[in-house]
């Protein structure tokens, strides 16, 4: 199925039709999205990014993008959560620097029951990661193995996830910092459901509790001590981040836009006596949307082509997900009430598409990263 892109146009279309029936319901009830889950499981898609030498299908970055595209038109909170299924599954090839029995676990247990994995990282006190800072989170050496505690925010899908990837530091006097490998089942956790936002509200990013949760000494999958920590996202990564989560923002306003179009159509005021859409005005909208549109779908399209370095990666990030929430505003300032009606979904998109703003890096970071490198690069090559 990896390479079968003819296959999956067969699959998605029809996928998104089913998961665009469940979005209301998942938005109102906050519930982790089960039935939406197995059917992702059912088409084989839970396992899609996983190596082809750990069983998976293998998928590229341009055929990921596609089955994400095609969840997040239909119901994004469970996009969101299948990204970070794909970033993490796709880390469990032969060359992962994971105990190799441990790495094959988990692929078996994604591979042959469509187990979800996450990484938690954000702390209440330390917030999330990107910025800086040691873990309070901690994983104690004792006879048995490590005694894990401590609190995560944030923890997309939790619910729903059977491995946690927690971000940790040993007691060592050089921590020993990374990923700690916790199976949800394990005694010590607690979910706490603090998770009431605005938008992508059935991503179910409760709070995770540990107390003295016991894990193998080889559960520490992806550590290395404080003094010399492991750099971060590799090249390829940073690309897959950036495009996935471009493509999901770019979904919702996309699943925005076909409502908006059919309602410009079939809205016809008395006053007018002809639909909203032979307007001038509201033409000049519907190009103006459809022109940031368009600039995302080529920026995102040559990300998973690789025709973008991993250097602008972020910039890619911060312009999709910009021109998407603007697009959404551009709709829903131009028609008013009927856009803010709980009846209407416009609502839902526009709420679930500003979510895009909050995901690392943010755009304060982005730009002084950007700045930074072009005055840096200017004062090298001075006139």
């Amino acid at each position: 199925m990896a390479d079968n892109i003819s296959l999956l146009n067969e699959i998605l279309p029809v996928m998104t039709r089913s998961l665009e029936s469940q979005a209301a319901a998942v938005d109102e009830n906050g519930d982790f999205p089960h039935a939406i889950f197995a059917l992702l499981r059912q088409h084989g898609l839970l396992h899609y990014a996983l190596p082809l030498e750990a069983g998976g299908s293998g998928a590229t970055l341009r055929e990921c993008r596609a089955v994400i595209a095609a969840v997040a038109r239909g119901e994004p909170s469970s996009a969101l959560i299948l990204i970070m299924q794909y970033l993490n599954t796709r880390r469990l090839g032969k060359d992962a620097d994971w105990p190799d029995a441990v790495r094959q676990q988990v692929a078996a247990s994604v591979r042959q029951h469509g187990a979800l994995i996450n990484a938690l990282r954000v702390e209440p006190e330390l917030g999330t990661p990107a910025r800086g800072g040691l873990p309070r989170t901690r994983a104690r050496r004792t006879a048995e193995g490590w005694r894990v505690s401590g609190e995560k925010i944030y923890s997309t899908g939790s619910h729903g996830l059977h491995w946690f990837l927690v971000w940790a530091s040993s007691d060592d006097a050089d921590p020993l910092v990374g990923g700690y490998l916790i199976p949800a089942s394990a005694p010590g956790i607690r979910i706490i459901e603090e998770w009431d936002h605005l938008g992508m509200r059935g991503t179910c990013s409760h709070r995770v509790v540990l107390d003295e949760v016991l894990i193998p000494f080889d559960y520490a999958v992806n550590v290395a001590p404080w003094s010399t920590p492991k750099p971060g996202l590799s090249d390829e990564e940073q690309i897959w981040m950036a495009t996935l989560l471009g493509t999901l923002y770019d979904a919702i306003a996309r699943s925005a836009r076909d409502w908006f179009i059919a309602f410009l159509q079939q809205r016809v005021p008395a006053n007018l006596a002809a639909p909203l859409a032979s307007l001038p005005r509201f033409q000049e909208i519907v190009g103006r949307i459809d022109t940031r549109l368009f600039t995302n779908a080529c920026l995102l399209h040559s990300c998973a082509q690789g025709e973008i370095a991993s250097a602008h990666a972020s910039q890619v990030k911060q312009v999709v997900t910009e021109n998407a929430i603007h697009a959404v505003q551009l709709m829903v300032e131009s028609i008013g009430n009927h856009a803010l009606t709980r009846q209407n979904p416009l609502q839902r998109h526009l709420r679930n598409v500003l979510c895009g703003r909050i995901h690392t890096p943010q755009d304060d970071a982005i730009f002084t990263s950007v700045g930074k490198a072009a005055l840096g690069a200017a004062t090298s090559h001075p006139r």
